[in-house]
């Protein structure tokens, strides 16, 4: 029987769909469209936080802004990217999303500024019931069949930034890029740029040219690699084959390089640091210590490794419009910032690219049967769904490669997955936990900062199949595209009372 605590959360009802999506950025949408097309009978709506769509790709407005992945695979699958740049800016691809929503006529199947606080699940209903917090905090009720979480694992609303003794008496600017004014002028000002990731190392060419100086203040280096912003061998296909075959060619031939990036980088990781370093070495000015500010004490791909587009940073150091410092931060003077071994760096502003605050789906609470889940207790299955927790998927994208490989396969998991529930009759399916006796890690395997801050927080894998997180694209289409829905690690099952519904509550198809 559900508990007393699930029928109050069970009532009112405002409306259900069979499929809720929590997410309205690049994996929402694309889950929104794979569901039109793939399960057209199945309703379906989105919220988002926001006031827009785009996610991500809204939410960050710093200059430089772009994609770390091509586009051919952080694009969609059933929707081509026709534009030249294979690494595109922000606003390119937020318009790419906004596409794919106004292609698909979403508006009517999205809720901006509504956010999903709390969903209790039903084991005698089979249903989820959804508490939402709408525009001016008003409170609604969403029931759903099943939940899926599209919402990434950046905490949108509170950045990471260290507390740098003497912040408070620095005279010029300190900004975070997640939080980044309209109207911040640099012309002609001297900015230092905290940081040496994936941010950081966009925001110094960006702003070179129009600062009077960038500095990189890195306290460790990272791994930085140049790739041109056009694919010479997606141009040569998009001229001699139909745009969904040269899109799907390109896709595979960059998922596959990448692929063999990382597989190499694991396997032999003292030959790709030499390859690395030499190839840095090439785009600076002779005699640039590349050692101390490009060669960094982990092995490749321990942490994400960042790119940059025609090599723009190296060539913002080469015209002295940029520089790179390493060195930990001993406080803020007035002036600027003093390091810990005395060097001084003055500046008028300070940009803290300092990391992200990590959040695992969005923040909204899971209950099942009057029971909250606790995360760190759950254990991921197919690196798309929780043990214990019936009818919730989600979308979390390769570390190694391009996000949305993975959202789409777990897109089409999860249409056919109600697919197959819809035809055999089943109501719930329930992902099992591994054998106590197996070991358990981190469901995120880098050694980035931002991930170590959270990971306790965020649920576990296995070490074996179907709780282990692959992040290899190829194994994970023969998995979740190809693979059986039944296995060991999973339990289907019927209701044992369906849920009523009143016409009026049915948002239709």
């Amino acid at each position: 029987m559900a508990s007393t605590e699930t029928e109050k959360h069970l009532h009112p009802v405002d409306e259900h769909v069979d499929v809720l999506i929590v997410g309205g950025g690049l994996s929402g949408v694309g889950a929104a469209r794979h569901l039109q097309m793939r399960r057209p009978e199945q309703s379906f709506l989105i919220v988002e936080s926001r006031a827009a769509l785009g996610g991500t790709w809204d939410l960050f407005r710093y200059p430089g802004i772009r994609s770390d992945s091509d586009m051919f695979t952080l694009g969609y699958s059933f929707k081509p990217w026709e534009e030249p740049k294979a690494i595109a800016d922000g606003p390119a691809i937020r318009s790419y999303i906004h596409e794919a929503a106004s292609e698909g006529k979403l508006a009517d199947r999205i809720r901006l500024q509504t956010r999903a606080l709390r969903a209790e699940w039903s084991t005698e209903h089979a249903r989820w019931s959804v508490e939402l917090e709408g525009p001016g905090g008003a409170r609604r009720t969403v029931t759903c069949s099943f939940l899926y979480g599209c919402t990434g694992y950046y905490r949108y609303d509170e950045p990471y930034t260290p507390a740098f003794a003497g912040m408070e008496r620095f005279g010029g600017t300190i900004v975070h890029p997640q939080h980044w004014p309209e109207d911040l002028d640099y012309a002609g000002k001297r900015v230092v740029v905290i940081g040496s990731g994936a941010t950081a190392v966009t925001l110094v060419p960006a702003m070179a040219g129009t600062a009077e100086h960038v500095t990189m203040l890195q306290r460790s280096p990272s791994y930085v690699l140049s790739l041109p912003d056009r694919d010479p061998l997606g141009d040569l296909a998009r001229r001699w084959l139909p745009p969904r075959a040269a899109y799907a060619f390109v896709r595979w031939k960059n998922a596959l390089m990448a692929q063999g990036v990382y597989t190499l980088s694991r396997k032999r990781p003292g030959f790709v640091r030499r390859l690395l370093r030499r190839w840095t070495k090439e785009q600076l000015p002779p005699g640039f210590d590349v050692d101390t500010h490009f060669n960094p004490s982990y092995n490749p791909w321990d942490q994400r490794m960042c790119l940059v587009p025609e090599g723009d940073l190296f060539a913002a150091i080469s015209s002295g419009g940029a520089s790179v410092v390493t060195g930990a931060v001993d406080s803020f003077t007035e002036s600027g910032l003093l390091l810990a071994d005395g060097r001084r760096l003055d500046a008028d502003i300070v940009i803290t690219a300092t990391g992200l605050n990590l959040l695992a789906f969005g923040g909204i609470e899971l209950h099942v049967d009057g029971r909250q889940i606790e995360l760190a207790e759950t254990v991921g299955y197919k690196g798309m769904m929780l043990s214990g927790v019936p009818n919730f998927a989600f979308a979390v994208g390769y570390t190694n490669a391009s996000w949305t490989l993975k959202a789409d396969l777990v897109a089409e998991y999860v249409c056919r997955l109600l697919g197959h529930m819809r035809s055999h009759g089943y109501d719930a399916v329930t992902p099992l936990a591994p054998d106590p006796s197996q070991p358990t890690q981190p469901f995120l395997d880098l050694a980035s900062g931002y991930v170590q801050r959270s990971v306790d927080s965020f649920p576990r894998q296995g070490t074996v199949a179907p709780w282990r997180l692959n992040q290899n694209y190829p194994r994970d289409v023969r998995l979740l595209r190809r693979g059986p829905l039944e296995d060991a690690g999973v339990r289907f099952s019927s209701a044992p009372r369906r849920a009523t519904r009143r016409p009026e509550q049915t948002l239709a198809a």
